[in-house]
């Protein structure tokens, strides 16, 4: 049986601030933004390439926004990855090289944490 993590909830303050970060900073594409009631409101983004998404909204968890901690995006390219980021007005630091990984790291307006990934050379 194959189990496949596929959706990876992140809670936020203010859910139209998060969906322009991710999507204009970070570049995810926007998939859903579905409101089904005043109290609640599902959003569904996914970073190109992913078979796995993130869910915004109001309603979904319980969770204090910005304690989603530890999120990682791997990438082929670390310096392309860096380079994209700053290039769309993202904070993100040099790159820290070490031997699981290169890695940059960044937050979202509410303090939720990702890493980026380049894995080393395998073999």
């Amino acid at each position: 049986m194959d189990w496949k993590l596929e959706l990876v909830a992140v809670p936020v303050t203010d859910v139209d601030r998060a969906i322009a970060f991710y999507v204009d900073r970070v570049g995810f594409v926007l998939d859903h933004d579905h409101r089904v009631s005043d109290e609640l409101r599902f959003v569904q983004l996914t970073p190109r390439g992913s078979a796995c998404s993130i869910a915004l909204g109001t309603g979904l968890i319980g969770t204090p926004p910005g304690s989603a901690q530890g999120l990682q995006l791997v990438v082929p390219d670390i310096e392309a990855a860096r380079d994209e980021l700053a290039g769309r007005g993202l904070d993100v630091g040099e790159i820290d090289r070490q031997p699981w990984g290169s890695f940059v790291y960044f937050t979202d307006p509410d303090g939720n944490g990702w890493a980026v990934q380049e894995l080393p050379p395998r073999g």
